[in-house]
């Protein structure tokens, strides 16, 4: 249930801008030459964009590009932020996710075409399996996620807003799979193909750590479902955003459709001091030395959840680092100071690699002739839509029973769950004019993510039965 830039400039782990330099203030600084002003492009000036860029297409079309790390970097940041700052360029498209959509397929549609160099296409693929680029960056969103999470918000208010958000995500689980075993399309193969997916809240903790999953259920490779799993991700985006700016409208209208319908941005129907979000900004910055802490924190619970897996393999690693952080956090075993320290790298990371994570998904796992084939499948899109509209709808009804305004709780937790996290909540929260409602997607997607993951592990053995 996760993350991927906007034109808004709010970050947070999950969330991607362009750049950490997106802004183009440099354009206005007298003493930068007149040459290297104006936009950034993956943090770079224009210029120098296309100086890095062109070293690299060389290096691929003369078969000299190295495969190695920083070859992977170069290229997937070059393509992903060339393609952000496209999306971005669009209006209207922009807030219907288009800079995710670019980075997720323009690359498998040039590779497809044979536009793509091979080379670099082996060298992202190389960058993506065997450097651990994939478990660099999702292990970096699940800590950064969980231990960013105020604990006081999870013990106090974590009970109410547990109601809609884990209900929301066991109904829709379950009418979604029996929805699917009518349809003939399986009960399993609904909840897991489509419905988790999609109520991951993001890509980095969905649709990539899910296809790792199924592949090792199945024995079989990761691109052979990652093509269905983004397909259904971004579609669902789509239509979250849709639905906001539909109750968007009806929150407009004066009268209330039923009693507690409409808070107009307020969430609770009741008002209590000691449950109130923490609305301060976060963290403009951070010290190197609170960067390196924050790595070797994330790599630590990746290697602890390794272990736990190798020794109880009835769950996958990344469900025992989910397990380990929250218990960490829960348990209050890091300082105050480390613990932001994890939320600044998971930030600063997920701001400047989340671009470059979707191109090398793009290139390594996805097939465009599976795409065509899932979004050109009526059940698909019938499940999809299923999926949104069961979310905010089952989300607003039982909000609504603890005291929560019904449109508020559909929206979030409801859409929240459903869009792909970071810039698909500004997108949803932009569209159905409710913006100060950020503080609660956060949580939405931090805490519903890792739950949404940590059942996938539990039904993802069942994949292999059901194909």
């Amino acid at each position: 249930m996760s993350s991927i830039p906007d034109s808004a400039s709010t970050t947070r782990p999950g969330d991607a801008s362009e750049s950490p330099s997106h802004s183009d203030s440099a354009a206005a600084d007298e003493s930068t030459p007149r040459l290297l002003r104006g936009p950034r492009l993956a943090g770079l000036p224009p210029l120098l964009f296309l100086c890095a860029a062109a070293i690299v297409l060389i290096a691929a079309l003369t078969d000299n590009l190295p495969s190695s790390l920083l070859s992977g970097f170069a290229i997937t940041m070059l393509c992903g932020g060339l393609l952000m700052w496209l999306g971005q360029r669009v209006p209207v498209l922009r807030d219907f996710g288009l800079p995710t959509i670019l980075c997720t397929f323009v690359p498998a549609i040039l590779l497809f075409a044979g536009f793509f160099p091979q080379i670099a296409a082996d060298v992202v693929a190389g960058f993506v399996e065997d450097s651990g680029f994939l478990d660099f960056l999702v292990i970096t969103i699940i800590a950064g996620s969980i231990l960013g999470m105020p604990r006081t918000l999870l013990l106090k208010a974590g009970p109410r807003f547990a109601v809609p958000l884990l209900g929301c995500l066991a109904l829709t689980f379950f009418l979604v799979g029996a929805l699917g075993a009518a349809l003939k399309f399986g009960f399993v193969r609904g909840i897991l193909f489509i419905a988790a997916p999609i109520m991951a809240g993001g890509l980095g903790i969905g649709a990539v750590p899910m296809s790792q999953m199924y592949a090792g259920a199945t024995a079989g490779n990761a691109d052979a479902f990652m093509g269905q799993l983004m397909s259904a991700v971004v579609v669902a985006n789509i239509l979250c955003i849709l639905v906001a700016g539909i109750y968007n409208g009806l929150g407009k209208r004066e009268r209330q459709l039923f009693v507690g319908f409409n808070g107009h941005g307020q969430l609770m129907r009741i008002q209590r001091r000691d449950i109130q979000i923490d609305t301060r900004p976060a963290r403009d910055g951070a010290t190197f030395v609170a960067l390196g802490q924050g790595l070797l924190i994330a790599a630590v619970l990746f290697v602890f959840g390794q272990l736990l897996g190798g020794m109880l393999p009835f769950l996958h690693p990344y469900a025992w680092t989910i397990i380990v952080a929250a218990i960490v956090k829960i348990a209050g075993l890091l300082p105050k100071q480390l613990e932001e320290s994890s939320t600044c790298w998971g930030e600063m990371a997920t701001t400047l690699f989340v671009p470059a994570l979707l191109v090398a998904v793009s290139v390594t796992y996805i097939d465009i002739g599976d795409v065509l084939a899932a979004v050109s499948d009526p059940m698909f899109l019938v499940l999809t839509a299923a999926t949104v509209i069961v979310a905010t709808l089952t989300s607003g009804l039982l909000g609504w029973l603890v005291k929560f305004y019904f449109v508020e709780a559909a929206i979030t937790p409801g859409l929240v769950m459903a869009d792909t996290g970071g810039s698909g909540d500004v997108s949803v929260l932009s569209a159905a004019d409710r913006m100060h409602l950020m503080p609660f997607a956060a949580l939405t997607n931090r805490l519903g993510g890792a739950v949404v993951l940590f059942v996938t592990s539990l039904i993802a053995p069942l994949l292999a039965a059901a194909i």
